[in-house]
């Protein structure tokens, strides 16, 4: 939506004639392919009252001579800005955000701010929305958030003026935010051990497929209002649905709702033909107590509990990090990947298409060597590919491609590990809240992302000497993290750090 297409200043009358050094037309919309997309040559048009205007970018002249229509001219001329609005090229786009409120020249940086407000609004999406789950539930944030998501994403396609889009993106990133890091909670917390893996490490490829059908919407409908109100209404049918899902057990279990969880767990194994369990006797008694008496550790929790202790708060600092690294490699190997060249959609359906063997990958080694041996093996994969980027040769092009794109299967798949990691990390009350404030750090990388490709200007490989530096501190620090293979989820502090003890008893065997 916010790309930008070639323009020119639109000229204060109709043209009669165009151009553009040796090449002469009688309409502006047969020279753009002559002209580069940051052109600073000017194009020279005659109109029909045969007066001779230059167009730049920017700025539009008038030529005082108007007996011969010349490229080359050096006689007096008047300039003035682009009082007219502008010309632009809709060979590709019929029309975008920049072409609807004129986001360019002196409003460039207008323009600029969309991506950066958007990534925002996700970093206190992550983290509002992670609270309020663990305080109200997961099924009521995921039917807000779904219903937030096609109403905001409707609302902007028919915003009024740039501002109010702003806003109502803002609020879009918000909830769009929050929904992606509660659905994935909902589905590891509602998947038996046994599917966990599988379950909640596709729900990253359902999201590299969202990627591909942007990527088809976007060839196919090239006016951006309507390809957002298409995007938007892809969401109705859940919110529709939404009603229909139940809370998940865990979560119930830890507000001390026992009954209603019971009857959950009922639903389930009559959906799947299997025999209930009574959790009266898979619970002890001190912790199944009378229904509406909640258990002593029920309580109001905040992003400082992951801190609970040194082993915790050690912990989560590594998460951290390997959230920041994992969203900062995967964009920064993203907008690196222009150098493939071709048509813009395709490279965009590449990039998702990528994303779905990583993934798989994932999922074949996490029951095989681990989560973490996994995620260790992904992040230092992609400081090795780092590296070897810097030394292919210039002239090496289609190395540095595949280089590139195994860089970004490596961190894709570090990326997509740390969401079910993290969960397994922590017990279920404050599970949520550090799958947000993870989230929350890893939009930092998102936004920093773009900045360190800009880095390139100083020296061209400066992206990746950083990535393959944190991505190999990352993957040296998760040596530190327990394993989480073949485990419950911990719904109770003392199972969560007890997860440190038998890592520490494991390696000392």
């Amino acid at each position: 939506m916010t790309v930008f297409p070639k323009y020119t200043c639109r000229p204060p009358g109709n043209v009669s004639r165009v151009l553009f050094h040796n090449v002469s037309n009688w309409r502006l919309d047969d020279i753009w392919n002559l002209l580069p997309l940051s052109h600073e040559d000017h194009v020279v048009v005659q109109l029909q009252n045969g007066e001779i205007w230059e167009l730049n970018r920017c700025y539009r002249f008038r030529r005082d001579n108007m007996s011969t229509l010349n490229y080359d001219y050096n006689g007096h001329k008047s300039g003035s800005p682009c009082l007219d609005g502008y010309i632009y090229d809709k060979s590709k786009w019929d029309s975008t955000v920049v072409t609807h409120w004129d986001l360019v020249c002196n409003r460039e940086w207008f323009a600029r701010l969309i991506q950066p407000t958007f990534m925002l609004g996700v970093l206190l999406g992550a983290l509002i929305f992670g609270y309020l789950s663990d305080r109200v539930g997961r099924r009521l944030v995921l039917w807000s958030t779904s219903t937030g998501m096609y109403l905001f994403g409707i609302a902007a396609a028919f915003a009024l003026d740039y501002y109010s889009f702003m806003i109502i993106r803002f609020l879009l990133a918000i909830v769009a935010s929050g929904y992606l890091v509660v659905v994935f909670v909902y589905v590891t917390e509602l998947i038996g051990m046994k599917a966990r893996t599988w379950a909640s490490i596709h729900v990253h490829s359902f999201f590299a497929i969202g990627t591909m059908v942007v990527a088809l919407t976007g060839y196919l409908v090239r006016t951006w209002w309507i390809y957002q109100i298409i995007l938007s209404t892809v969401t109705f049918p859940f919110v529709l649905c939404c009603w229909m899902l139940p809370e998940t057990p865990f979560w119930l279990l830890s507000e001390g709702r026992y009954e209603e969880a019971q009857i959950v767990v009922d639903k389930m194994a009559k959906w799947n033909r299997a025999s209930t369990c009574q959790l009266s006797e898979l619970l002890s008694p001190d912790v199944y107590g009378p229904v509406g008496n909640k258990p002593p550790e029920v309580n109001e929790h905040n992003l400082l509990d992951l801190f609970y202790d040194w082993n915790i708060g050690t912990r989560t600092l590594i998460v951290w990090l390997i959230w920041f690294t994992g969203c900062l490699g995967f964009y920064s190997f993203s907008l690196n990947s222009v150098n493939l060249g071709g048509n813009e959609y395709l490279n965009l359906f590449l990039m998702g298409a990528v994303e779905i063997p990583a993934y798989v990958f994932v999922c074949l080694g996490m029951d095989i060597v681990g989560r973490r041996n996994i995620l260790i093996i992904s992040l230092i994969s992609s400081a090795v590919f780092c590296g070897v980027i810097m030394v292919i040769p210039k002239d090496y092009y289609v190395w540095s491609v595949v280089t590139t794109m195994a860089g970004k299967f490596a961190i894709g798949s570090a990326f997509g590990l740390i969401y079910l990691y993290t969960a397994e990390l922590y017990p279920t009350m404050i599970r949520t809240q550090a799958m947000g404030s993870g989230s929350m750090v890893s939009r930092a990388g998102s936004i920093i992302a773009p900045l360190c490709i800009y880095l390139s200007s100083v020296w061209i490989f400066m992206p990746q000497l950083l990535v393959g530096i944190l991505a190999f501190v990352s993957g040296m620090l998760t040596l530190k993290l327990p394993e989480t293979l073949g485990k419950p989820l911990a719904t109770t502090w003392e199972e969560a750090t007890r997860l440190d003890v038998e890592k520490d008893g494991s390696s000392g065997k």
